[in-house]
């Protein structure tokens, strides 16, 4: 278990103030010039040696990705860009360190610039975080009027400069090439890779785009070591992780654990367990809503990181922990998962344009029991042609889930369109 000592952000339930003053009290904005004095190689070496996966989903090693930022400029900026555009459902993490703790990412946002060579960061928040974009610029502000950004920022003898740019409400625009896009003033949608970001990003100069849990941790991590860091969860899955639990607990929340914490025990201690006692649960979506869902038979001995549970076909994604008991529509809760990807598709890739609302439309008759049970497996063949032939992952995203039910729930489904052949509509889920 975590103790409150090795918790990196100490002000995620907005316990304390979340002004500048405060945050100084509680250990941020310690030593930042010496950090960055110690160098950019030393930055990077420390994140790679703290293992810090990627938080926004995809768990990309992050000092890797860093080091892939080309040493010397070529004559064109450079450019760090913090993805804030948190819209996978059921996630809610990176909106408690906004409203709460601002003063960890705008930090770490210095520290990130410097090591990547920008002297400019650009933080694309969300469309709907009013109230999160307005206590991000107060945070901003206060940073600016104490000289940690700006000329000389820190004392460390780097300028930098931080910019907020508002999202429209895109889910598109959290997928980090549509999001430059975006920030162009473009419609948000992906790009083709290569070239990637680190070659030609923002306005064709080399970027890195981050993750708001990735670079709020990082001063922490620098100031601890990074083998500190390493030392929670798995080889491999090391780390602290917020964890955004919803659905059918006792009391949902936000929560930092170890990485590698089994999903009962992270359930019980911080959630109340689940209701109606753990035989009540039917399913769980371990990472947001486009990974696919775990039956109830695997949840008793999950592990909350990467590999475990890519290994069982599912993935952390960003440990948005959906729980649903035995009371759920578990095959109406996937539709309406697909209804949303439906909703979400930029429509620039033929796959993912026809094929998110051709899911969507068999899906809403699996609900209500009226396909054919050849259909389920003409299902699960359309997402199979959907899942990797498009530019970016919302392929993927629409079809995991329905995989996954179809892999777990098959019984389910079959029950219910047998039940409505036979005419037995109490078996039918209600409309």
């Amino acid at each position: 278990m975590l103790t409150d000592q090795d918790r990196i952000f100490t002000n995620l339930y907005g316990m304390h103030d979340r002004t500048l003053s405060s945050a100084c009290a509680r250990g941020h904005w310690d030593g930042t010039a010496r950090i960055i004095a110690n160098g950019r190689d030393w930055i990077i070496d420390e994140m790679k040696k703290s293992g810090l996966r990627g938080r926004g989903g995809a768990g990309f090693p992050t000092g890797l990705k860093w080091s892939f930022m080309p040493k010397e400029s070529d004559g064109r900026p450079h450019y760090l860009v913090i993805n804030a555009d948190e819209s996978e459902p059921g996630t809610c993490k990176d909106r408690e360190i906004m409203r709460h703790d601002p003063h960890t990412l705008i930090e770490g946002a210095l520290i990130a610039g410097f090591a990547m060579g920008a002297h400019a960061s650009y933080i694309y928040i969300r469309g709907e975080f009013i109230r999160e974009r307005e206590a991000l610029q107060v945070a901003i502000d206060e940073a600016y009027d104490a000289g940690l950004l700006g000329r000389n920022a820190a004392g460390s003898g780097w300028d930098f400069d931080l910019y907020l740019h508002h999202g429209a409400g895109a889910y598109i625009c959290g997928e980090e090439t549509a999001l430059l896009e975006s920030l162009e003033g473009k419609k948000g949608m992906p790009r083709m890779k290569p070239p990637f970001p680190a070659m030609a990003g923002l306005y064709g100069c080399p970027t890195t785009v981050n993750n708001v849990e990735s670079i709020a941790v990082v001063p922490t991590v620098l100031r601890r070591g990074g083998d500190w860091f390493a030392s929670f969860g798995r080889p491999n899955n090391a780390g602290t992780k917020l964890f955004a639990i919803s659905g059918h607990v006792n009391t949902p929340c936000v929560v930092e654990e170890s990485m590698s914490i089994g999903l009962r025990e992270l359930l019980d201690r911080h959630c109340g367990g689940v209701r109606g006692g753990w035989d009540n649960l039917k399913a769980v979506i371990p990472g947001g809503s486009s990974v696919p869902l775990l039956p109830a038979d695997v949840c008793d001995e999950a592990i909350m990181d990467f590999d475990w549970l890519r290994e069982q076909q599912s993935g952390l994604g960003t440990a948005a922990v959906i729980v649903m008991d035995q009371s759920t529509d578990v095959i109406k809760a996937i539709w309406r998962l697909a209804k949303f990807y439906k909703h979400e598709s930029c429509g620039q890739c033929t796959p993912c344009r026809e094929g998110t609302g051709w899911m969507m439309r068999v899906m809403e008759r699996l609900v209500k029991g009226e396909a054919e049970i050849e259909e389920i497996d003409m299902l699960f063949d359309v997402s199979k042609q959907v899942e990797g032939h498009t530019i970016c992952a919302l392929g993927d995203a629409a079809a995991w889930p329905i995989q996954g039910l179809i892999r777990h729930f098959r019984d389910e489904i079959e029950d219910r369109i047998k039940a409505t052949k036979a005419g037995r509509v109490s078996a039918v889920a209600a409309e």
